[in-house]
């Protein structure tokens, strides 16, 4: 497993997508930092930026890389090889190389600015950890849906509208669930239906490190009641951390059945 996550890392590093993933996010953070010179400011304004690119990056490009490397994988599977090692070897290497990419483009920016300096390395580091989870979580469920579909066009078309669900539909279906159960506590199902969601929750978790809550509304204030506390915050990392291993467990299952 060792050995096929260090190639796939390698491989992908090489990558003119994830170069331009890198420079994309360093530009950014450049461009974001210049016009607004204040890393606070600059970390709110990435925020809603990193919430929408990483999911959709990890899940697009985890869907094309998978399906360039079906041949490789098929080679792999007719070698002494267990699959488990196969595919989390393939899936740690994008996902690892996907979220480096990531931290260099953000941070060099950051850290060119005086970051150290600024009192915000904890918001920042916050940000940064809710990225790369979102780029490990949303990886996953692109090798998932590949792994389902051996047809390229209908593996593409999932992956898209499964980025759109989680990232605006699901959004909407929140929040008219909340408008029609006002007049019962819904405190509890909005806290639910926050954690089903990694995008929603890994949103709350930063605005709540930057103290911006009040920005949502009653949402941000039934959060800062429930999960403003370490234990809150314990827990909706753990629930970012089983969002991140049971699409795994779900690739190793199927692989194990599968006729490729």
């Amino acid at each position: 497993m060792l050995k096929i996550l260090k190639y796939s890392l390698f491989d992908l590093i090489r990558s003119r997508w994830l170069i331009i993933y890198t420079l994309f996010f360093l530009i950014a953070g450049y461009v974001i930092l210049y016009l607004g010179s204040d890393i606070s400011k600059a970390i709110a304004s990435l925020m809603n930026l990193i919430l929408i690119l990483t999911p959709l990056i990890g899940t697009l490009f985890g869907v094309i890389n998978y399906y360039n490397s079906r041949e490789f994988i098929e080679l792999l599977l007719a070698q002494p090889i267990r699959r488990r090692a196969i595919f989390l070897g393939m899936y740690l290497g994008f996902s690892i190389s996907l979220s480096l990419a990531f931290l260099f483009g953000i941070g060099i920016p950051f850290l060119s600015y005086g970051l150290w300096y600024s009192g915000e390395i904890s918001n920042f580091l916050s940000l940064v950890v809710v990225g790369i989870f979102l780029t490990f979580i949303f990886s996953a469920f692109a090798f998932l849906i590949a792994v389902y579909n051996e047809n390229r066009l209908k593996g593409f078309g999932i992956s898209i509208l499964f980025w759109l669900f989680m990232a605006f539909v699901y959004d909407g279906i929140f929040f008219i669930s909340l408008i029609l159960f006002e007049e019962y506590p819904v405190e509890k199902l909005a806290i639910v239906l926050s954690t089903l969601n990694p995008i929603d929750l890994s949103r709350t978790l930063v605005m709540l490190k930057l103290d911006i809550s009040a920005l949502m509304g009653y949402t941000g204030a039934v959060f800062r009641k429930f999960f403003g506390t370490s234990m809150g915050m314990i827990l909706s990392y753990g629930a970012l951390v089983t969002w991140s291993v049971v699409p795994v467990l779900w690739i190793i299952n199927k692989s194990r059945n599968k006729d490729f």
